[in-house]
């Protein structure tokens, strides 16, 4: 039997009434006007400070050290907590599609998990067909079996592919030339879905522009009270994350249209070759297809679960394994050969990355370490000033997830106060520091596993 279906619309008190429109172009200049503000003040209050570090390190070498710990971070947390003030989510045109669908699971080695993210699709309330793929990507465990018992017991359409050249992108490859259907969605071995996720994944497609190639959903940890480590990333997921995709949705170029949850367009994947040889396949990917002119979405009613890293060595895998994702994304495809302002514009941000996690690790974190011998050549006070843009911009995300996402899914916010404190106050010093490292390997051109 499927769900009870809501409707959001009903549940969000989303009535057509007229109502004042900001144009989209307009919510980005005004964004960026009170960003460059943000900076401008920031920089006139930093003057002392920046006269005292310059007397040690010279002027120009001052400013760039202040500008990627201060000042552009500033202005970038600016920028979002404006567009995200600014954003109005679009209604529904048809809440309950039911074009047909095809679902690809890559799995290597997911004997303990395929089977519940199987049992979740199960129980989807889409009105829809629903035909899905398993691909085995050489799982020497009992992956096989797993999905076996799965299509026995479950009522899903289901058929078990297999590929033995390791890589997520030879597994999705391998089962696109299968896929009949207009859409296909990706999902992780390990991800559960919330029973209307997927109505609300096509709902959005179906209400977009027909350039609209690709809908990014909205993905969230289910494993947050393992231990410590998880309920940090919790707050990542639920406000880090999910913050820039409303962002970069809003500008039509949300830049990764996760292989752990989105939903593309068959014709615009075959039209950029399938997924790409590269680390960040869905980063390449994503960037491929806004080169072509296609725009790409987020839904954040989308919501699925999936299970975060609950050890460290695990996390700096999964984001070194980003972070060179984007690195590849960058040489792939250079910003300004985006044709879309927006994406330009997004795309770029990404080139300052390296420079901000750099100065945030090899001199941040030393000047931190300084300021407990009272030496305030790089930390001090004025390093606080960025501070209350980013509680506010976590405090307006929060209040949005949980009154327009969570309420109307009958989702709780689980009260997680201690990962909120390491969150906003040490996250970062673990996160740039691994960003760095996943920018070596990079470089390097090290080895590279999809898992």
């Amino acid at each position: 039997m499927k769900p009870a279906k809501n409707s959001i619309n009903q549940l969000l008190n989303r009535k057509q009434t007229k109502q004042i429109y900001i144009p989209i172009i307009t919510k980005f200049f005004i964004s960026h006007a009170f960003a460059f503000l943000w900076m401008c003040l920031s920089i006139y209050l930093s003057m002392p400070w920046l006269k005292n570090f310059s007397a040690v390190v010279s002027f120009p070498l001052a400013f760039l050290i202040i500008g990627g710990i201060s000042y552009i971070p500033g202005y970038m947390n600016a920028f979002l907590v404006i567009s995200l003030i600014l954003d109005r989510q679009p209604v529904f045109k048809e809440e309950s599609p039911d074009d047909g669908i095809t679902i690809l699971i890559a799995a290597h080695n997911e004997e303990g998990k395929i089977y519940q993210t199987l049992n979740y699709l199960n129980q989807q309330d889409y009105e829809g067909p629903i035909h899905v793929f398993v691909i085995d990507n050489a799982s020497t465990d009992r992956t096989i079996q797993e999905v076996l018992r799965a299509k026995r017991q479950l009522s899903l359409e289901m058929e078990l592919l297999h590929e033995e050249k390791t890589g997520k992108f030879h597994a999705l490859n391998h089962a696109l030339s299968f896929v009949k259907t207009q859409y296909v969605v990706t999902i992780d071995a390990d991800t559960l879905l919330h029973p209307s996720s997927l109505r609300y994944l096509v709902a959005r497609m179906k209400s977009s522009p027909d350039d609209v190639c690709a809908v990014a959903g909205s993905v969230l940890a289910k494993n947050s009270r393992e231990n410590l480590w998880t309920k940090i990333q919790e707050w990542d997921y639920f406000l880090g994350i999910a913050s820039i995709k409303r962002l970069q949705g809003l500008y039509q170029g949300t830049l990764v249209a996760q292989g752990a949850y989105s939903l593309y367009k068959t014709e615009a994947i075959h039209s950029v070759g399938g997924w790409p040889d590269a680390i960040g396949e869905d980063i390449v990917l994503t960037w491929r297809l806004l080169q072509n002119n296609w725009k790409v979405y987020f839904e954040p009613l989308a919501v699925s679960f999936t299970e975060v890293p609950s050890t460290f060595k695990h996390f700096v895998r999964q984001r070194a394994r980003w972070a060179r994702g984007m690195i590849e994304g960058l040489l792939d495809i250079r910003p300004w050969h985006q044709p879309q302002p927006y994406v330009k514009n997004l795309t770029g941000i990404n080139l300052l990355m390296p420079y901000l996690d750099i100065t945030y690790t090899f001199c941040w974190i030393p000047g931190l370490f300084l300021a407990f011998f009272g030496i305030y050549w790089i930390v001090g006070p004025m390093t606080l000033f960025v501070l209350p843009l980013t509680l506010i911009s976590y405090s307006i995300l929060y209040f949005y997830q949980k009154n327009y996402v969570f309420k109307p899914l009958h989702l709780k916010v689980r009260k997680n106060w201690i990962g909120f404190a390491l969150f906003v106050i040490g996250y970062q010093m673990i996160m740039s520091p691994v960003s760095v490292y996943g920018y070596f390997q990079e470089v390097f051109r090290l080895n590279r596993n999809w898992k």
